[in-house]
């Protein structure tokens, strides 16, 4: 007894060769009209001729009508017109004629299927033309005709749905293709900006705590004989400088982290906010640049992306300032709180950095310090100012926006 399996696999097979299943329905409807069909005792030869001819063209009609649709469509139409002309009668090969109307009416080519229907609303009226019916009302004419028209008709119509259909599939399809190639793209794009801030973390972290770490085992090494505390001060600074940018990069490379098991809230250090600000200015002081830190309007909570942006400003300004200030060069730094943001102002009175830090768009060669601070200041909307001072020195001013809302 046939499985359901052997069904699944009977229709496979049968959807792979569209034209081997027309083919034997063309060889069985050639062999019924051969068997069915009769032209009557007064036939003459060349009308039986032009019968079997007409009918072997009707079947192939149905064997090619996947295949070739427009050529079939066209040999459908010179066996009918044969018919009419050699006067032979309806055989049972004509119902190829309605399959071939269904089959342009569900293909593309418009011009074919304006044409059949055209040959399907022609063909019962020169059938009615070629043999009248006598002795019938106009009533029964038009009954008789629309009998015949209705075939042809149907056929299309049916055609035409199944092409609107699979036009409508096509179109969902290719919408389809195009939502997961925009999903793809807007996947890469987010790994990019991803990858973008991490840099700037890794950046920020590294350039911060190691110009500290250098700029205090510089000063270990020059007072190390002459004041052994101030060596072991600087060397303390050292170690709690390494131990904050261990912890810093050890939250930057947690988000890396895909291996299964690994469970929520590890022990990541939090993202730096406005009041760690306060303990930043602390350890560059103890690094031995001094700095003056104001505070003005009343402390509020921000949306942390604009804490961290202002963290990160301060943090990069600073080791700026180490960089290029030169020695016995201080800063300030100045929070303002206003109504609806939240202004930075850092200066240092050193010898100031070079053109190419701020005419370049922030890039020196070595690092890409201002154009991080560009960079993260855009993504919350904000704007950025930065140059030398009149006299000497430098000054990078933001202002950065709060949304209504808080956090």
């Amino acid at each position: 007894m046939p499985t359901l399996g052997d069904v699944h696999r009977l229709y496979d097979f049968l959807r792979r060769h569209p034209t081997g299943v027309d083919s034997f329905w063309a060889v069985l409807l050639f062999g019924l009209g051969l068997l069915g069909s009769s032209q009557g005792p007064g036939a003459s030869t060349r009308q039986t001729a032009v019968m079997v001819l007409t009918m072997a063209s009707l079947s192939l009609v149905i064997a090619l009508r996947r295949r070739a649709p427009v050529q079939m469509l066209l040999v459908a139409i010179a066996s009918g017109l044969a018919q009419l002309a050699f006067d032979v009668e309806v055989h049972t090969g004509d119902f190829a004629m309605f399959v071939i109307v269904y089959t342009v009416a569900s293909g593309p080519v418009r011009w074919a299927s304006r044409t059949a229907l055209t040959g399907g609303l022609a063909a019962p009226v020169l059938f009615l033309l070629r043999w009248p019916v006598h002795g019938r009302s106009a009533v029964e004419i038009v009954i008789i005709l629309a009998s015949l028209t209705t075939p042809f008709v149907l056929a299309w119509v049916l055609g035409d749905s199944m092409r609107t259909r699979r036009a409508y599939w096509a179109q969902l399809e290719e919408r389809a293709a195009r939502l997961e190639k925009e999903r793809e793209q807007q996947a890469r794009m987010a790994v990019t900006a991803e990858r973008a801030r991490i840099a700037r973390e890794l950046h920020d972290v590294v350039a911060h705590n190691v110009s500290v770490m250098v700029v205090q085992a510089d000063g270990a090494a020059y007072v190390l004989d002459a004041s052994p505390e101030q060596a072991k001060q600087a060397l303390e600074t050292i170690s709690g400088t390494g131990r904050q940018a261990l912890a810093e990069m050890r939250r930057l490379l947690g988000v890396l982290r895909t291996e299964e098991g690994t469970t929520e809230g590890g022990d990541y250090v939090p993202q730096p906010d406005v009041e760690q600000i306060g303990d930043l200015v602390e350890q560059v002081r103890g690094a031995g640049l001094p700095v003056q830190y104001e505070v003005e309007g009343a402390p509020r909570p921000l949306p942390s992306g604009v804490e961290l942006t202002a963290y990160r400003i301060v943090q990069e300004a600073l080791t700026n300032t180490r960089k290029h200030g030169g020695p016995e060069a201080g800063a300030s730094v100045r929070l303002t709180y206003f109504d609806d943001g939240l202004g930075l102002l850092v200066e240092d009175d050193g010898r100031g950095a070079q053109h190419e830090l701020y005419e370049a768009g922030g890039a020196d060669g070595m690092g890409h310090g201002l154009i991080g601070m560009r960079e993260r200041v855009g993504m919350v909307g904000g704007t950025l100012d930065a140059g030398p001072r009149p006299g000497g020195g430098f000054r990078i001013s933001v202002l950065l926006p709060v949304k209504p809302g808080g956090r």
